[in-house]
C-alpha cells in the first residue's frame, strides 16, 4: 500500500489537450501542534525520570560495577544497537540523515519509560515531516515493528526446538502447559501474519527481507553483548556458559504466558552455575544500569527538546 498524496495545480493546455499538474502536498501547517506534542512528551519523560530514580539500588550497583573500559564499550554498543539497526533500516528505505538517530533514541526511550509503541507514534510524526509521502511512512513503521515481533517469535521457537532436547523442561524450570500455550500463541500470530501478508505488509518483498535480516543481526548481537558483559563482571564463569544463559534469557523473555520471567531465568542461572549471591547481584546490576541509561539519556533529550521543541517535532 503506497501513500501518494498530491495537490492539484491549475490545468494547462498542451499539444495533446488539457493536462493537470500534480504537486506534493504541503505538510507544514501543523508544525505548532507537533511542537506542543514534543513538549508534552518531554515533560512526561522528565516526570518518569524523577519517579524511576527512586528504584535505583545505587549501593548494590556500585559494589559490582566494573571499572574497565571494555565493559562500558560493550554496554554502550548493546544499548545503542536497537536504534542503530532501525536507523540502518530507515536509511535504506528513505535515506534518513544521521540526525534520525536522535529520533530513534527518543522512540526507544518513550517506549521504555512511558508507554509501549508510543515511540512508534512519535517516530511516525517525525518521519511525516522529513520523508516523501510516496515512501508511506506509516506503512514502513508498521512493517518494521511487526517484523521485529515476528523475527523474535521465530528465534524463540527455534531456541525451544534446540534447547528442550538438550536440557529438558524439568531442568529449565518451564511449565509444560504454559510452554505449549505460549508457543501456540507465537505460532498463531506468525502464521496469521504470513497468511494475510498482502494485507498486513506495505513494503515490497525485497525490503521485508532486508528488515528481517537486520532484526536477526540485532538479536544475535544483543545476545552476544549480554554474554560478554556478564563474563566481564564474573570472569570465573566461562564465556560459553554465559552465551548459553544469554540465549536462555532471550527464550524466556519472549514466551508470552510465562510468569515471573526474571525469577525463572535467575533460578536456572543459579542451578547451572551455583553462584547464587553473585548471580542475583549481577542481574540487579544489569537491570539498574539499563534503567540508569534510560533515565540519563531520556532526561538529556527531554531538556534539549524543551529548549528547542521545533527541532524534535
Amino acid at each position: 500500500m503506497t501513500e501518494i498524496v498530491t495537490a492539484m495545480a491549475p490545468a494547462s493546455i498542451g499539444a495533446d489537450g488539457p493536462t493537470i499538474q500534480l504537486t506534493p502536498q504541503d505538510r507544514s501547517p501543523h508544525r505548532g501542534r507537533q511542537a506542543l506534542f514534543s513538549i508534552v512528551l518531554s515533560l512526561a519523560v522528565i516526570a518518569a525520570v524523577i519517579h524511576e530514580m527512586g528504584g535505583l539500588e545505587v549501593a548494590k550497583m556500585r559494589a559490582m560495577m566494573p571499572m574497565g573500559i571494555g565493559f562500558w564499550l560493550v554496554f554502550a554498543a548493546g544499548y545503542l544497537v536497537t536504534p542503530a539497526s532501525e536507523w540502518l533500516i530507515f536509511h535504506r528505505l528513505w535515506g534518513i540523515p544521521a540526525g534520525g538517530m536522535l529520533a530513534l533514541m527518543r522512540k526507544k526511550i518513550y517506549n521504555e519509560l512511558l508507554l509501549g509503541y508510543l515511540g512508534e507514534a512519535y517516530f511516525y510524526t517525525w518521519a511525516r515531516k522529513r520523508v516523501s509521502l510516496a515512501a508511506a511512512p506509516f506503512g514502513a513503521v508498521k512493517d518494521v515493528a511487526i517484523l521485529s515481533a515476528m523475527t523474535g517469535n521465530g528465534v524463540t521457537m527455534l531456541l525451544v526446538a534446540i534447547m528442550l532436547p538438550m536440557v529438558g523442561m524439568t531442568r529449565l524450570g518451564l511449565d509444560s502447559h504454559m510452554l505449549v500455550y505460549s508457543l501456540a500463541i507465537l505460532l498463531a500470530v506468525s502464521v496469521g501474519a504470513m497468511v494475510f501478508r498482502r494485507k498486513v505488509f506495505t513494503l515490497p518483498r525485497a525490503d521485508l527481507v532486508m528488515i528481517t535480516q537486520v532484526h536477526l543481526a540485532r538479536i544475535a548481537f544483543t545476545t552476544l553483548a549480554n554474554a560478554v558483559m556478564w563474563h566481564i563482571v564474573l570472569p570465573q564463569v566461562p564465556l560459553s556458559w554465559w552465551l548459553f544463559l544469554a540465549t536462555l534469557r532471550l527464550l524466556v523473555s519472549r514466551l508470552p504466558l510465562m510468569p515471573n520471567k526474571d525469577l525463572l531465568f535467575a533460578g536456572f542461572a543459579v542451578l547451572a552455575l551455583g553462584h547464587e549471591g553473585d548471580i542475583g547481584a549481577l542481574m540487579t546490576l544489569m537491570a539498574g544500569l539499563l534503567l540508569a541509561a534510560h533515565l540519563v539519556l531520556g532526561g538529556l533529550l527531554a531538556v534539549r527538546d524543551l529548549i528547542a521543541p521545533e527541532a524534535s517535532a
